[in-house]
């Protein structure tokens, strides 16, 4: 078998995918870079908004059509797969195997009986797989639970994942173990709501820390760099920040989202806060770490939004001054109370108010990279950028980052870099040696850079 698997959404989905993918080469199936090369495409869907769902059934046209030429078969996995929209989607365009968040570990006996597959029941075993750690990366993710409690008006995450199943921490542990040894330095912990990890449908779970002390127990791992998404700030509490700043491995990156700026549309979005409290947390987190770099998600045009409310959202972006955010236009998803009881706003409305806020979101990513210029910032570099002159990266900030080859460093590791120039989106530094010092760049266009590179740690 030769499959390709293509993912769309959020890093829960690309954890998701990998597990599929570790499954596939068990069976003993070649994983190729293109749908031509595939016998099997497998498509890892997601559901939280309007988009990616076009992009689904744009590729399922295609694929049919592909069908009609060659044998080819066609898997439909995550959260559409879960919806009726989605099973109406995957009988449309005759797919073949369809599986649910929670049956992607029967990928094995659907492909087995190669008949149309409809394996949607959630199913506990699934948190206890470990999956192989990824070949050859410095970074991975490592999920630590799955669903969500929380029933926000416009999610449909609780309907596609279920409700909220904390994974062992001992289970955690040990796939850490795992990515450590294939020489990983840093994990994201992923989950739709970290901040409740053990607190399974409101009740404490025996046996399993807070979030605090897991990220004080991964911590205590010997792992580099640790991140963690996604927060909600309904369970987010201060002894996560002071853990955070405790602990040397915890990078200082909050990824919060907020949603909106106004207590008003937050009770009609049900997210169980208000702008008030949300101001406390960030308080809190300021308070223990105060060099933090923040971000959130910012939904524009929810129904109901008036012109005050977005003055609220971006009152509240000056007040915070994140460093980035997600943001996007409100979007109508099937199956959501939202969907049901509201009525959505003017597209032409949201998509304006939509350009305000990147606007101001650009200039507050301009201000804080530019404050950024001259200082020392740890940076895992990856690979090569675009121009193959270059690396990319990121710090610990989350901040892209490129820098200019230099010998001995042409490849992926943890360095360390001083900024020079900045934009919204990129800063741009030079590479340091041991001492401080800027290394000398390659010389551009040199095809035997390779060649004279050898790995050196600068860390």
């Amino acid at each position: 078998m030769r499959a390709h698997l293509i993912t769309y959404g959020c890093q829960m989905n690309e954890y998701d995918t990998h597990l599929v993918q570790s499954q596939l080469v068990s069976f003993g199936a070649d994983i190729v870079e293109s749908v031509d090369e595939a016998d099997f495409v497998l498509i890892n869907t997601c559901a939280v908004r309007g988009k990616p769902v076009e992009k689904v059934r744009s590729v399922l046209g295609k694929l049919r059509k592909a069908k009609e030429h060659r044998p080819l078969v066609v898997g439909m996995m995550g959260c559409l797969a879960q919806l009726e929209e989605g099973q109406q989607m995957a009988r449309k365009f005759g797919v073949d195997v369809l599986l649910g968040p929670g049956s992607l570990l029967d990928i094995g006996k659907a492909l087995e009986t190669n008949d149309r597959f409809w394996g949607l029941a959630f199913k506990d075993e699934l948190h206890d797989h470990i999956p192989p750690p990824p070949t050859g990366k410095l970074q991975a993710h490592l999920t630590i639970m799955r669903g969500c409690d929380h029933h926000c008006t416009y999610c449909i995450v609780p309907t596609t994942r279920g409700p909220q199943v904390s994974r062992h921490p001992d289970d955690i542990l040990r796939e850490l173990d795992t990515l450590l040894a294939a020489g990983v330095q840093e994990v994201t912990l992923l989950g739709q709501n970290v901040n409740a990890y053990g607190v399974d449908g409101g009740a404490r779970l025996g046996g399993y820390p807070s979030f605090a002390n897991l990220l004080r127990l991964v911590g205590q791992s010997g792992v580099r760099r640790i991140k963690f998404t996604t927060s909600h700030p309904m369970n987010f509490t201060e002894d996560v920040a002071a853990t955070m700043a405790e602990t040397p491995a915890v990078c200082e990156y909050v990824h919060l989202p907020v949603q909106s700026g106004s207590s008003r549309v937050l009770r009609r979005m049900a997210r169980e806060y208000t702008r008030e409290k949300y101001l406390a947390h960030i308080a809190d987190i300021r308070k223990h770490m105060p060099d933090v770099v923040l971000a959130t998600d910012i939904i524009v045009g929810f129904p109901g939004e008036t012109e005050e409310d977005f003055q609220e959202t971006l009152s509240l972006y000056d007040e915070v001054g994140y460093d980035s955010a997600y943001m996007f236009a409100y979007s109508a998803r099937p199956g959501t109370p939202s969907y049901k009881h509201f009525d959505d706003l003017p597209r032409e409305v949201k998509t304006e108010r939509l350009s305000r806020l990147i606007a101001k979101q650009k200039d507050w990513s301009a201000r804080k990279n530019a404050g950024k210029i001259g200082t020392v910032q740890e940076v895992l570099l990856r690979g090569d950028a675009h121009d193959a002159n270059f690396l990319e990266g990121h710090t610990r900030g989350n901040h892209p980052t490129v820098v200019p080859k230099v010998m001995g460093i042409t490849g992926a590791g943890i360095y360390q870099v001083r900024i020079n120039h900045a934009t919204p989106h990129v800063m741009y530094g030079k590479l340091l040696d041991a001492q401080g010092n800027e290394l000398p760049e390659l010389p551009k266009h040199n095809p035997e850079a390779a060649a004279l590179s050898a790995p050196l740690a600068m860390a």
